[in-house]
């Protein structure tokens, strides 16, 4: 990180018209990092990914070694929804103010700022990505119970959802811990789920819900 640090910070400095440079290391730093640290990512549904087209990727969260994973996975740039906790981690929180959209959970408004900036994003052609259980799964539960705000954004702005699950993170790298061991993380990407005007989030939510749960039990 600290070796490329003004590539994944400066490019943020000039908003969306430098972003994709960013991305770019960012790109490089989760290859990097997934050779050095003996953790091998395997990916399945590339295809499901249509070039140019914009997504509300929704994900569940199960490790820190979620996100390097994405990122080698998505094509193209995006933004993820990060929690301002990930702002007190030092070097990796700088990266995170720029790249991502921080939201705190226990304010309001800073709720509603972020919601604003996430409509901004996907409004300039930029994908979001939201992980649909809001937190880390510390739970033994495939799946903990999903969060609202992907779902009204997805019918607010009419924008696809596209599912994906990551599995075998959460041994390699514990919720809550810095312990890391070498090994294999597989991430799976499901249909397009579309989104019309008269979606209800709560269907469009319970329908992602049973995909990504289903989508785990096959392939545990």
């Amino acid at each position: 990180m600290l070796l490329f640090l003004p590539g994944l910070t400066l490019p943020f400095l000039f908003g969306n018209r430098l972003s994709w440079i960013g991305y770019k290391f960012l790109w490089i730093w989760s290859l990097i990092f997934s050779w050095l640290t003996f953790i091998r990512y395997k990916f399945y549904g590339r295809e499901n990914f249509k070039k140019g087209k914009s997504y509300i990727y929704v994900s569940n969260h199960t490790s820190f070694l979620d996100l390097p994973g994405i990122r080698l996975l998505i094509p193209g740039e995006f933004r993820p929804l990060a929690k301002k906790e990930l702002l007190k981690i030092p070097v990796f929180g700088w990266i995170a103010r720029g790249s991502t959209v921080i939201v705190d959970r226990s304010s309001r408004e800073s709720k509603q700022k972020s919601l604003e900036r996430l409509k901004e994003t996907l409004a300039h052609g930029i994908s979001i990505l939201l992980f649909a259980e809001g937190t880390q799964n510390r739970t033994k539960e495939i799946l903990q119970p999903f969060k609202d705000g992907a779902f009204r954004l997805a019918i607010d702005m009419q924008t696809p959802l596209l599912p994906m699950v990551v599995i075998g993170a959460g041994k390699l790298m514990p919720p809550g811990t810095i312990n890391l061991r070498p090994g294999r993380v597989r991430i799976y990407v499901g249909q397009e789920i579309p989104v019309a005007q008269s979606s209800e989030a709560n269907t469009l939510k319970q329908r992602a819900f049973e995909e990504m749960k289903k989508m785990i039990e096959d392939n545990q």
